[in-house]
């Protein structure tokens, strides 16, 4: 009956404060005493927790404890124990879920933090294995392209292989941008500034090079951020010296191994040969594990005899929205074939090019590229393969003025080729220039088209006899000397000093058949005659 007279005031009292505001004061001190004269109620006549039975408790020693309830914790004194270990219940469960939510607060901020990184585009997500970072190295299983994942250490079919990785210190997502972002308007500044949070990873292609070393150090030095520039180190030929020299670098980079090191059967001419099949084998397995299972959206391309600049990060950040904007770009490259010292403008680091010539030698690719020219990858000579027709399909690369990239590795496959007449001598940048605060939209080509064209063919037309020591000729340029053939063509690039090969009948650092270099103080362009439409694939 007191229970129920109560909650019959309880009633009263809310018609009463809705009524009368005047009464809210008083309503309330009366709502107080009765909630708790409830309280005291329902405890008095509640059972002990954990009694079953007379007899019986829930937990261990139960009914010990509160068979003897009527002497031990009896009258007030029992019920003011109860109240207070129920308060500290209470507090104990309202500390739990303020731990709760912190956690889950804690789990929104990464959240947020891995959103504005990029998002995995849903058809991908079967493909793609999360790697996670131990404290040290731990196998992780490769699995073929043509295998089904079942789960992270089983494939449906073939072999199981293994290779050895030093996991980076990030989960490895994909930033996928949407398609329409390859649509930017050219015209709008804005719209070609890079995302911050864009992650670029770094692969290094390494065989038998413990001088490797210098490349990482150079690497590592100057990257602002391994999270946003993750190394990987894929290497080839099972060398253990140059396996033990990456491995010291612990979780500062990621280690992978190639490893299928068989031979591969050749034709008898082409046994010479073998390493420059091995090479393009490599690249093909390397860049598929970068886009295919660590499932990025772009990669920077290095070799592990290369030495970077100290603003190469910042180059090839600045200059990824214009790769994505440009659909007649298809890649960006840190290494000018020209860039030897005397033939670039030491005052002109920001400078920057489009050429139509594939130069290699520290690039950036992105995945859609690699997709189009995965399937039909050569087994040997990939960079010469690159500057086929049928690859570069008219598009071009951004190349600088002054190379943020020179190779110290004379040994290689290539037995020294070109390194002691043109490599040895390229220079390397040394002043940081701040692309990323810079407007590069005049990179875009219906902006650059214009503007070269009438630079290269409003300068002077001289001889090139007008431009060797003893000359008539004054002032820093521009000037323009014209060939109109191959053989034309390369007489002059020997006399001007510039590399004379052709590839596809592209000069090397060319666009639109223009090589623009400095010779002795001046600006030159070696250029085709005014009219220019394609290129001759029989200058080669």
């Amino acid at each position: 009956m007191k229970a129920f007279s109560s909650l019959r005031s309880l009633m009263w009292c809310h018609w009463a404060m809705v009524r009368k505001k005047g009464s809210l004061i008083l309503c309330g001190a009366f709502l107080f005493v009765a909630w708790n004269a409830l309280l005291l109620l329902f405890l008095w006549g509640r059972p002990p927790i954990g009694r079953l039975g007379e007899g019986g408790g829930a937990e261990p020693g139960a009914g010990e404890e509160w068979g003897g309830g009527k002497t031990k914790v009896g009258g007030a004194n029992g019920l003011a124990g109860e109240v207070i270990r129920l308060a500290e219940e209470v507090e104990s469960e309202l500390e739990t879920q303020k731990k709760l939510l912190k956690q889950i607060q804690s789990h929104r901020e990464l959240w947020e933090q891995r959103k504005q990184l990029g998002k995995r585009e849903s058809e991908d997500t079967k493909d793609v294995r999360n790697v996670e970072e131990p404290k040290k190295s731990q196998q992780i299983p490769v699995v073929p392209l043509s295998h089904k994942i079942v789960d992270d250490t089983k494939t449906v079919t073939g072999k199981h292989e293994v290779l050895m990785v030093t996991p980076p210190r990030l989960v490895m997502k994909e930033q996928e941008h949407e398609q329409e972002d390859k649509k930017m308007p050219e015209d709008e500044v804005g719209q070609t500034k890079p995302n911050p949070q864009i992650i670029i990873p770094i692969l290094v292609i390494a065989c038998d090079r413990v001088t490797v070393k210098r490349s990482l150090d150079k690497l590592i030095q100057y990257r602002p951020s391994a999270e946003l520039y993750p190394i990987i180190v894929s290497q080839d030929c099972g060398h253990a010296d140059t396996a033990r020299v990456i491995g010291s670098y612990g979780s500062q980079i990621t280690h992978i191994s190639q490893p299928d090191l068989a031979d591969i059967p050749v034709r008898p001419d082409h046994r010479k040969f073998q390493g420059y099949y091995k090479i393009a084998r490599h690249y093909r397995w390397a860049l598929n594990q970068v886009f295919n299972v660590f499932a990025y959206s772009t990669v920077v391309i290095v070799e592990d005899d290369l030495e970077v600049a100290p603003d190469f990060f910042e180059y090839f950040h600045a200059l990824y929205p214009i790769l994505r904007s440009d659909p007649t770009l298809w890649c960006i490259s840190a290494w000018n074939d020209n860039g030897r010292d005397g033939l670039v403008d030491p005052g002109k680091a920001e400078l920057l090019y489009r050429t139509d010539f594939f130069p290699g030698l520290g690039w950036m690719l992105l995945k859609e590229v690699w997709a189009e020219l995965e399937p039909k990858w050569p087994k040997a000579f990939w960079d010469d393969w690159m500057r086929h027709p049928e690859q570069r399909k008219d598009r071009s690369c951004i190349r600088p003025e002054i190379s943020r990239t020179i190779t110290f590795g004379r040994k290689g496959v290539s037995l020294g080729q070109f390194f002691d007449q043109y490599l040895r001598y390229i220079k390397l940048n040394t002043e940081f220039v701040p692309f990323t605060k810079l407007d590069l939209s005049y990179l875009i080509r219906e902006k650059y088209d214009e503007t070269f064209e009438k630079e290269v063919y409003s300068a002077p037309l001289v001889k090139v006899e007008e431009l060797q020591q003893g000359g008539s000729l004054k002032g820093s340029g521009p000037y323009r000397v014209q060939y109109s053939s191959r053989d034309s063509f390369k007489v002059l690039a020997r006399n001007l000093g510039v590399m004379d090969d052709l590839k596809s009948g592209v000069p090397r650092a060319g666009y639109r058949g223009v090589v623009s270099f400095i010779s002795r103080g001046r600006r030159i362009f070696l250029a085709p005659p005014e009219g220019w439409t394609k290129y001759d694939t029989s200058w080669s």
